[in-house]
């Protein structure tokens, strides 16, 4: 296994092919190896995450001060940071996903077919996953751990912000799965923050298998004018909670706070709020009050702003109904129906998540049947899209694509599948 950080008076590293080819022989032998020798190396991965402790923190703390000293958003630098409660959930996170049921191998369906050919498709690994990703050290180990446990070589490249925590981190997770018999080359961290760097890899056509680009638009566009791999957007999550008429505003009001406070910085979290007209009066003055004195920047339509004299809210102009935060910040508007707040999501919403509040059963049925996302909830915060929620252990990201990977992208996810046909003796007239 590689790392293209190369150490102090070194200058030379592995260059983004060499690392995808020797990705590419490693993933082979991956393929073929046992669970219980994939699921030893995530447990030597996770117990050496937490004997290293101290190291990942030094190294993280040089993260934070670049990233103070380079104006990061408080956001930003909460996704950034690392302390012992974090990595000991992440050391957890890979155990969960040792734990769970192995892919590769499982029987999706099957048939005898007439002429007594047995028939069979399998899940089978993709081969080599590459994940780009942005100021989320975390991943670094969460995307190793699902790609190994499904029996993917996983080629990584995160940001310059993280350059030193991700470093470290490969590092202990690559040292810990060889010793425990992966073969070399099947995890590789290359260095981050390059464009040329970022092209190449996108464009390993026949070595890579799968992409998947972990971040904001700014990382989506500039793989989508280079990539010549098969790409799955884990993509941003502009996402709505919609209150409806009749609502329990004791329940939307908790659903709202969380959606919106409890990690602002994180694309599962609310950005917008819609309120039916019914009870715009009585439950925005609330609402807004609180997001407020919580620091939460707040916009919104004429009719929000009139529902809440008391609450500072700017006017909100076009971009802020598509624009995803990440941040305390919020846009409000008011709906005259169900159907206004499907439509309104429609047009604005990234495919993320979605929540309505409601004690209609039928507004709850048209808002899931209507609303066109990964994840929709009913009378719940959007907070949950989460592969660790979903009990998938971790995700790589959550696609808000419609061909093979929607929502958390977890094992099964990481597959792909072959038909297995044995007879005997069988020859087509």
């Amino acid at each position: 296994m590689a790392i293209t950080t190369a150490p102090p008076g070194e200058t030379t590293a592995p260059s983004v092919a060499d690392l995808c080819l020797a990705a590419k022989r490693a993933s082979r032998t991956l393929a073929m190896l046992g669970s219980g020798v994939r699921d030893a190396a995530l447990e030597a991965i996770a117990s050496g995450l937490e004997a290293s402790t101290d190291r990942i923190l030094t190294a993280n703390r040089l993260d934070l001060e670049a990233g103070r000293a380079g104006g990061l958003s408080a956001a930003l630098l909460d996704r950034l940071a690392l302390d012992e409660r974090r990595i000991a959930a992440i050391a957890d996170g890979v155990r969960k996903v040792a734990a769970l049921p192995d892919p590769v191998g499982e029987v999706i369906d099957g048939s005898t077919l007439p002429n007594g050919l047995w028939l069979r498709r399998v899940r089978v690994p993709l081969g080599v996953v590459a994940v780009v990703y942005e100021a989320r050290p975390n991943v670094t180990i969460d995307a190793a751990a699902l790609c190994l446990k499904s029996g993917n070589a996983a080629v990584l490249r995160g940001s310059s912000s993280a350059m030193h925590s991700n470093a470290v981190l490969a590092a202990v997770a690559t040292e810990a799965a060889t010793a425990a018999g992966l073969p070399d080359g099947a995890l590789a961290l290359v260095g981050g923050g390059d464009r040329d760097e970022l092209a190449q890899l996108a464009t390993q056509s026949g070595v890579v298998d799968l992409i998947v680009p972990r971040g904001g638009e700014g990382l989506k566009n500039a793989l989508k004018g280079v990539a010549t791999v098969p790409v799955i957007y884990a993509a941003s999550g502009n996402n709505h909670v919609y209150v409806d008429a009749g609502a329990d505003l004791g329940i939307a009001l908790e659903v709202v706070l969380n959606a919106k406070l409890q990690r602002p910085g994180t694309c599962n979290a609310a950005e917008k709020l819609l309120v039916h007209a019914e009870v715009a009066e009585s439950f925005l003055p609330d609402v807004l009050g609180r997001l407020s004195a919580a620091g939460v920047a707040l916009h919104g339509d004429e009719r929000a702003r009139r529902a809440a004299p008391g609450v500072t809210i700017d006017v909100a102009d076009g971009e802020d109904w598509d624009t995803e935060y990440l941040a305390l910040e919020m846009a409000v508007a008011v709906v005259d129906s169900v159907q206004d707040a499907i439509d309104h999501v429609n047009a604005h919403g990234s495919g993320h998540s979605e929540a309505i509040v409601t004690s209609s059963a039928a507004s709850a049925r048209a808002f899931q049947l209507g609303v066109d996302a990964a994840c929709v909830y009913v009378n719940a915060s959007t907070r949950f899209t989460d592969g660790g929620e979903f009990g998938m252990g971790a995700e790589i990201g959550n696609s808000t694509q419609k061909l093979h990977a929607r929502g958390p992208i977890g094992l099964r996810e990481l597959c792909t599948f072959k038909y297995l046909v044995e007879g005997d003796g069988q020859v087509r007239a």
